[in-house]
């Protein structure tokens, strides 16, 4: 039961694994899924009172939880424009004040728990790469607000002081979104989860899930648990535990890799520690890391297996930005599974009497994993009904197979309509 030979994993060396599950247990909570988001819930409720045993299957962080490009930014997958269109105006902000809540609760960890290492850098880079500035400067002027300040237009010969490269035309800095290595953060949380009493058990799949005399029965190969509530935060990885929540998913997989030391090479390219993310519909997301190296994700896909040329496919993607770097050499490439939702948001709330869901997390960030475990930890342990601002996004059926061919050929579509944007002439 081995991490996947990514950087984070073989920056930080050996991680000692946890036991299984032997036996049976009664406990308040069963939360199934050792990411973020199972980590947060079963940490809030431990701090609340509850007892608390935690499935894995594979190893805390194992899935995309500590495989992601580290990004911890405000905002939601969906646009801002849609979930007000959506829900009105007023609760779209409250949704946002809640995604800002989230990465607040990540910052907070690492400086409470002391999780030397998580926090990388702060700041990103919003890198446009045609010359319509419109939608930047709307952008700059709806997040200088009390709450948002200090989100910077730059043009291009501004951004090229920080980004050296002719394919962004302008970018907007947000001083708010900072990163970190995921990993470090995971296991800074299962600690505090262990400390506080919390059971956390590796290589330990749940294989049936069945509600019996009020409470549920969660059972696994040489166990079985008992809980008054169960939460279900596998995301992308299980499709067979619960299918009316998991067909309401598709596991859609993005790429990164990290370089060798570059030193000043890298220095002439990119000059800030900072994240930087493009705008397109398919964009890149990378940022420096320590010893002057290059972590570097983009792309998606709905195949499930690694492509065969995947160093290639993503040094190109560099070098196209950045054709000073075209010797950089990897040392980890990696590839990670995420949750999407039809309508782009995550999946939180109950699903029925004493089952709950905190999932679907794929192309938010961070934050949401966060917020989401906050929220249902606050239900259970307090009945509180923060939770039910997501109630307009429900789980609703993927599509399947039919789908996953629709979100590659969508995908495809938005790559040909990056292309003809980035041909439109500067302003």
């Amino acid at each position: 039961m081995n991490y996947p030979d990514t950087y984070y994993a073989a920056e930080i060396g050996n991680i000692p694994q946890k036991p299984k599950l032997a036996g049976d247990i009664t406990v308040d909570v069963c939360v199934i899924g050792a990411g973020l988001a199972g980590l947060t819930t079963a940490l809030e409720l431990v701090r609340k009172g509850k007892s608390v045993a935690l499935l894995e299957s594979h190893r805390v962080g194992w899935g995309a939880s500590g495989r992601n490009g580290g990004s911890v930014l405000i905002g939601f997958a969906e646009s801002a424009e849609n979930i007000a269109r959506k829900i009105g105006v007023e609760k779209a902000a409250k949704l946002h004040d809640l995604s800002r809540e989230g990465a607040e609760y990540v910052r907070q960890q690492i400086a409470d728990l002391n999780i030397k290492g998580a926090l990388e850098g702060v700041g990103r880079y919003s890198a446009v790469r045609h010359g319509d500035t419109t939608a930047a400067k709307m952008q700059v002027k709806a997040a200088n607000t009390p709450e948002d300040t200090g989100v910077v237009f730059h043009n291009h010969a501004e951004t090229r002081k920080v980004l050296d490269t002719g394919k962004y035309h302008h970018t907007v800095f947000i001083p708010d979104g900072f990163h970190i290595q995921p990993l470090r953060y995971v296991l800074g949380l299962a600690a505090e989860l262990e400390r506080l009493g919390g059971q956390i058990f590796e290589d330990t799949k749940a294989r049936s899930l069945k509600p019996e005399g009020g409470r549920w029965q969660v059972s696994c190969a040489a166990g079985k648990i008992d809980a008054k509530d169960v939460v279900l935060c596998t995301s992308g990885y299980d499709f067979t535990l619960y299918p009316k929540l998991s067909r309401a998913m598709l596991p859609i997989a993005t790429y990164v890799m990290a370089t060798k030391p570059m030193g000043q090479q890298l220095d002439k390219a990119i000059k800030t520690t900072s994240a930087i993310s493009d705008t397109r519909r398919s964009g890149d997301y990378y940022r420096r890391l320590e010893n002057d190296r290059l972590l570097w994700g983009g792309r998606i896909t709905t195949r499930t297996s690694r492509p065969l040329k995947l160093a290639e496919m993503l040094k190109g993607d560099v070098v196209s930005v950045y054709p000073q770097l075209e010797n950089i050499e990897l040392t980890h490439q990696w590839e990670g599974l995420m949750g999407y939702t039809r309508h782009k948001m995550p999946l939180i709330g109950q699903v029925e009497k004493g089952l709950w869901m905190a999932t679907a997390f794929g192309g938010h960030g961070l934050n949401t994993t966060a917020m989401a475990g906050c929220l249902i930890a606050a239900a259970i342990a307090d009945q509180d009904e923060t939770y039910k601002q997501f109630e307009a996004y429900k789980p609703v059926w993927a599509g399947g197979m039919f789908g996953r061919i629709a979100v590659q050929l969508i995908y495809w579509g938005m790559r040909f309509r990056d292309r003809l944007d980035e041909r439109r002439k500067p302003e």
